[in-house]
């Protein structure tokens, strides 16, 4: 039997595990498409709008636009961490008055307010 000689279009298929949901199918399909990229650009066939893409995320405005980004998010989270704090503080409030109150006597312990 002649053994099978491996051409330069077969690749080595990668086998992935199955995804869990969508945003995990999406990453793999993401790393495919990288891993294809990056092999266009070793085989000198990447085109002028794969080239270009990864021109501009080389630039220093995308650059400064994800740092943007990213301090727009940490901005939002702390928006939202302060909105919590908020509220368990008013919660927190509204249990030391009603115990003032059952204490000076002017609420009894099941009244609420």
């Amino acid at each position: 039997m002649a053994s099978r000689q491996k051409n330069a279009d077969d690749s080595v298929k990668r086998k992935f595990a199955p995804a869990v949901d969508p945003e995990a199918r999406e990453n793999q399909l993401i790393g495919m498409a990288v891993d294809a990229a990056e092999q266009q650009f070793l085989n000198g066939r990447a085109s002028q709008q794969l080239i270009l893409h990864y021109l501009k995320l080389a630039t220093t405005k995308a650059q400064l636009e994800k740092e943007k980004l990213r301090k727009e998010n940490l901005l939002l989270e702390a928006k939202a961490d302060a909105i919590k704090s908020s509220a368990k503080s008013e919660e927190l409030y509204l249990e030391a008055i009603n115990a003032m109150r059952i204490y000076s006597g002017t609420l009894n312990r099941g009244d609420d307010l």
